[in-house]
């Protein structure tokens, strides 16, 4: 939103051609700024999953996609927090191609109280291989280790299995009480 409100106020008009330049020099499909709802949730995925449609892709890697960007966006849905009202249900979400491979990004503010836990989460999935991650898939499905929002970490652990890819993420400490929580991950465009 930032960069938005920098282009409206150099060049009056002229900032939409600007967006449409950097969104197709970065190979951006879609790009969602704003309030996540569920309804808005389901529009994102049904414009997404057109998108893919009209690119002709595989039916296993519509899939993979599809499949971890509803992780995405269910984890801004379910786990953004906000301390203040001007970062209430703020985020961001983004899908595109870079080189040989789908590019999912997401973005949204969470309690510095939650970003370590979420760290420590995060690295241990990176750390751990195909094997690894099924099998802690498996525990946590078995063990049934839900939180008070509905996860245990399950929804990061499915995006690392379908995207074969470590997890890339970054906190950035906004204040006392929030951080922005940025998540990448990678879906290679290949053949199984």
């Amino acid at each position: 939103m930032a960069l938005v409100a920098y282009l409206f106020k150099q060049k009056p008009m002229k900032y939409i051609y600007e967006i449409q330049k950097i969104m197709s020099s970065k190979n951006l499909m879609l790009v969602y700024e704003g309030e996540f709802t569920q309804e808005i949730t389901k529009s994102v995925l049904s414009m997404a999953e057109r998108n893919l449609e009209t690119k002709g892709e595989e039916m296993t890697i519509k899939r993979k996609v599809f499949n971890v960007m509803v992780e995405c966006l269910q984890n801004i849905c379910k786990h953004a927090d906000s301390h203040d009202n001007e970062h209430e249900k703020e985020a961001v979400f983004m899908i595109g191609k870079e080189d040989n491979n789908y590019i999912i990004t997401s973005g949204n503010f969470i309690s510095n109280d939650n970003v370590e836990s979420l760290k420590e989460k995060l690295d241990h999935i990176n750390s751990l291989d195909k094997e690894g991650l099924k099998n802690l898939y498996k525990e946590l499905i078995k063990n049934n280790e839900l939180s008070d929002r509905g996860g245990a970490g399950l929804g990061f652990v499915d995006i690392a299995r379908k995207s074969g890819s470590k997890l890339e993420y970054d906190f950035e400490r906004i204040n006392d009480n929030i951080s922005f929580f940025s998540f990448k991950t990678s879906i290679p465009i290949t053949k199984e």
